[in-house]
């Protein structure tokens, strides 16, 4: 197993300064360049279709932008270098600094700060926002989940879009498995594994582990991590959706992002893309 300042091949001089002088216990959030590789083939094809939607669905023009619970920031990253005014925000600070770093790094502005979804205040609203991949299952229970979408809503303009992404699960569909990818930059390769530990089907949680596996010239990585996650199938979304009525869903896409085929928002969908309507 490598010492952290031999593991860093992504990070500039300054983002390792940061890992290395952090106090902060470490886990894998707290390699946002590794957990970002990841995910870095789906970012274009994300922003794309954000901004077909945008041109499609919202009242007016988007100019500002507003992503709860960013992380390290890459959609924050690319919105911003195509020209939007995005403000992002999270409760891990670690990955919000290294996004300060990458917009300083590419001389972007962006806004990025701490805020809790459930509870955060804006002194404006936005033209749209958006939470994908899954950010929305951490919040565990209603009460947190109707929290962040009355919040988002304070936030969005009437006329404007939140697009919300996350995966469900139709009921007879099996909760057990494993997901596992590879993403690679230069020299440096990063094994991901999604692996279900747990379910609690009656509250409505499933327990996952995430690990990656670091390769470089300077040796290998191991890192871990667990959490829980909430899940919704579709009449459980929709039940939610309904007691926020300032939101109407406009239309429901899955993760090929085709703009020209909007899907129903029904227990034949997993990877699913709603497009919510501010009224």
């Amino acid at each position: 197993m490598l010492r952290l300042n031999k593991s860093l091949a992504l990070y500039t001089r300054s983002e390792r300064y940061y890992l290395r002088s952090s106090t902060d216990p470490l886990h894998w959030y707290d390699y946002p360049a590794f957990y970002e590789l990841g995910f870095r083939d789906e970012t274009k094809p994300e922003a794309n279709f954000f901004e077909q939607a945008f041109a499609k669905y919202a009242d007016g023009p988007v100019k500002t932008l507003l992503e709860p619970g960013c992380g390290s920031g890459r959609l924050v990253l690319e919105m911003a270098s195509r020209g939007y005014k995005v403000t992002g925000f999270d409760l891990n600070e670690n990955a919000l600094r290294y996004l300060k770093l990458r917009l300083k790094r590419r001389k972007l502005q962006a806004t990025a700060v701490v805020a809790d979804m459930c509870a955060f205040k804006f002194p404006q609203q936005f033209d749209a926002a958006f939470n994908t991949f899954n950010t929305f299952r951490h919040l565990l229970d209603d009460k947190a989940a109707l929290g962040h979408l009355s919040c988002v809503a304070d936030h969005v303009r009437p006329g404007g879009i939140f697009i919300l992404g996350m995966h469900i699960f139709p009921p007879d569909a099996d909760p057990w498995g494993t997901e596992r990818w590879k993403a690679k930059h230069g020299k440096t390769t990063v094994s991901y594994a999604l692996k279900v530990m747990d379910v609690q089907p009656r509250k409505r949680i499933e327990q996952l582990q995430i690990s990656m596996k670091i390769n470089s010239s300077a040796g290998e990585r191991k890192l871990k991590a667990q959490f829980p996650l909430r899940t919704y199938n579709a009449p459980q979304l929709k039940k939610l959706l309904a007691q926020q009525p300032r939101w109407e869903i406009a239309d429901v896409f899955d993760f090929w992002y085709d703009i020209d085929d909007p899907l129903e928002l029904d227990n034949k969908i997993v990877d699913t893309v709603l497009i919510l309507k501010r009224r």
